[in-house]
């Protein structure tokens, strides 16, 4: 079972057991139980690349200081054998929620004093909503025992092990959001959204040896991550990242640190902090050593997905270093609180990107003041319009903000997005073409018809800095409309054939063979002969021609850097690879949209990925490997999952079928048939 497969199984297993409890608390308890897991398995790791046999770890005991502390310098903390996931599993019926309680009071005690400020109260939520899950200690215990089954196939050590359990921690989060309703915007930014936050700031950061990036409202850590990620790609060495973080409710701050130690970062690149950002600003020191861990925090990158116009406090703000230049943001409306916040612990030389709601961009009064400001000192960089209906619990159009604290341009570039998405369920989504589209206009700073504009200055000012999307970018459709004189009297609008631009541009002979002149053209062909005149124009010829030759090597391309070389593929990088080459074969191709092309190649590369995944990680034997299809049917009543044969691990069977037993599969057909009729 892949990742994919394993995360929707567990999600659909989650979301029955669940019961009556709410899918915004449930969340924090299979979360939990995760990271136990987690931190349970690289002990035992950790232990075996010692030395350690299975008799020395059944042999861990907290009484035993020597080891405990061993552990605690290598790993940050210790658990007894006792208290182990695997352990837990193994008690089988025995089980009692008990363990659980001893386990997590234990892991308490045993953090080393260094890393007190990663994992101290970490399982808090946990610990204390034990008791919800059942009304007493029996049913308590089977809903945990149930929750130990689900999750304990979940991959925890080696590369595949941080990639699939990170797949899988965020795959069970948005699942999550999308049931919580508004309390869904707590915790999660969509990840298209934060990839598209990440796409355009790892573009900027991709020189730098050494990056800090930072999250003031940091949620589940998935936005913070997701810049990573893609900062990575750039960089040779992954530990040159450090990551600060600040959240303000304690049971998504514990998701925080949660999420960024199992994504494999060393604990000391992550700085995290449980409060209001608002209230509680950097500088920050610890308390033992004030001097030598003060840090203002100044960093390469800030990104955050605020609560929307929230309330806040800004009495004696108008003093702080953060707001004086601009103004205070007004107490009904946090909005450029946090996005001026973001602004002053940027370097000169970083950048920002913030999701706000469209409101900010045409408000008046002190938010109109702090508008002002911002652009005269030259910081708004792009604001992107983004589909509405595009958050989990909120419909609301909202905006990215890419500010930066120096600048070489003084205009602004603006893009309106906000009709490049796909339905999915409730919700709008980005594809992967609209981020790259996006993504590509921001870092090029380009201007397209009906989607971005780089606006000056001056203009801007005319406009009173008022930043509305619509005084900029037209991206209205153009109204249907009838020519009376053309349905009464026949012929066609010579500018309805104008419309059709691009194709005469791209052949402009085929026009004058297709339509007579005047402002109502009549068709010089016979209709049942326009499809072979079209087809078989010199100038389409030409065209079919030219797309050939770009694509005539495109499968020896392929082979080569997915097939011959699949043990060296840098799954990371390769689409980007892949994408860069398939742009340039459509460089000089007219009529085609190469970002439409994208979408294709990425739809393919979900499968491709997954596979290259599979045999960097298990071994080119994993094709060979057949895994039972499991299904659900209904057994004694209920829903019961059971074998129905057998699937490839990586390749279709169809697809063996089809190449080496093509003869059999064919002498097969009429059984299939003979019993399908019956």
């Amino acid at each position: 079972m892949n990742k994919q497969q394993l995360a929707a199984k567990i999600w659909e297993s989650a979301n029955q057991m669940r019961s009556k409890i709410e899918a915004n608390e449930y969340k924090d308890y299979i979360l939990g139980f995760i990271f136990y897991k987690y931190l349970s398995d690289q002990l035992v790791s950790f232990a075996k690349q010692e030395g350690m046999t299975d008799g020395d770890i059944a042999a861990l005991k907290e009484d035993d200081a020597e080891t405990v502390a061993y552990f605690q310098k290598n790993l940050g903390y210790f658990m007894a054998y006792d208290h182990l996931f695997s352990t837990w599993l193994a008690a089988g019926s025995h089980f009692d929620v008990s363990q659980v309680r001893d386990g997590l009071s234990a892991f308490g005690r045993l953090i080393h004093d260094h890393h007190k400020k990663l994992f101290e109260g970490i399982f808090n939520t946990l610990e204390t909503g034990l008791s919800k899950l059942g009304e007493n200690a029996a049913k308590q215990t089977k809903a945990i025992r149930d929750l130990l089954y689900l999750i304990k196939d979940i991959p925890m050590d080696g590369k595949r092990g941080y990639d699939a359990l990170g797949y899988i921690y965020e795959y069970l989060i948005a699942q999550f959001a999308s049931n919580a309703g508004k309390k869904a915007g707590e915790f999660y930014t969509p990840h298209e959204v934060s990839l598209l936050m990440s796409e355009i700031v790892a573009h900027h950061l991709k020189d730098r040896e050494q990056i800090e990036i930072y999250d003031p409202t940091s949620g589940s850590g998935s936005l913070l991550i997701n810049i990573g990620s893609s900062v990575a790609k750039y960089l040779d060495n992954t530990n040159n990242i450090k990551y600060y973080a600040q959240e303000l409710k304690a049971n998504t701050y514990n998701l925080t640190r949660m999420n960024l130690v199992m994504r494999g970062i060393l604990p000391s690149n992550i700085v995290t902090r449980n409060g209001d950002t608002l209230e509680e600003d950097w500088p920050y020191f610890e308390e033992n050593d004030p001097i030598g861990s003060y840090n203002p925090l100044y960093v390469d990158a800030v990104v955050s997905n605020p609560p929307y116009s929230q309330k806040w406090d800004s009495t004696d703000k108008s003093a702080d270093p953060r707001y004086s230049r601009f103004g205070l943001a007004p107490k009904t409306k946090a909005d450029y609180a946090f996005l001026l916040h973001d602004l002053y612990h940027l370097k000169p030389d970083g950048m920002m990107t913030i999701v706000l709601p469209h409101g900010v961009l045409f408000r008046g009064g002190e938010e109109g003041e702090i508008r002002k400001n911002l652009i005269e000192q030259n910081h708004i960089d792009a604001i992107i319009g983004l589909p509405a209906n595009i958050f989990f619990g909120t419909g609301i159009p909202t905006v990215i903000l890419v500010l930066r604290q120096k600048r070489e341009h003084t205009d602004i570039l603006i893009v309106d997005a906000s009709k490049y998405f796909v339905k999915e369920g409730k919700n709008n989504r980005l594809q992967a073409s609209d981020i790259k589209r996006i993504a590509d206009t921001v870092i090029q700073r380009r201007s397209a018809a009906k989607f971005s504009r780089v606006v000056s200055k001056a203009e801007i000012r005319q406009n009173d800095y008022n930043l509305n999307i619509p005084r900029y970018v037209d991206s209205a459709e153009d109204g249907e409309s009838w020519d009376l004189r053309a349905i009464m009297l026949g012929g066609i609008p010579q500018k309805e054939i104008n419309q059709l631009g691009a194709y005469w541009q791209a052949f402009p002979q085929l026009r004058e063979t297709l339509f007579t002149a005047g402002d109502y053209a009549q068709l010089c062909l016979q209709s049942d002969l326009l499809k072979d005149h079209i087809t078989q124009h010199p100038e389409v010829r030409g065209f079919s021609e030219s797309y050939r030759r770009a694509f005539g090597d495109f499968e020896d391309f392929l082979n080569r850097q997915l097939i011959e070389n699949w043990q060296g593929v840098n799954r990371n990088q390769q689409e980007a690879i892949l994408s860069e080459d398939l742009f340039a074969r459509l460089q000089a191709i007219p009529l085609i949209d190469k970002y439409q092309a994208y979408q294709l190649l990425n739809n393919h590369w979900q499968v491709i990925g997954t596979d290259l995944e599979i045999l960097q990680t298990e071994g080119f034997e994993a094709s060979k490997q057949v895994d039972p299809n499991l299904v659900i049917k209904k057994k004694n009543g209920q829903d019961t999952e059971v074998q129905d044969g057998w699937k490839g691990h990586v390749l279709p069977f169809e697809l063996a079928q089809g190449v080496y037993l093509s003869e059999q599969l064919q002498a097969l057909k009429p059984t299939f048939r003979r019993l399908a009729g019956n």
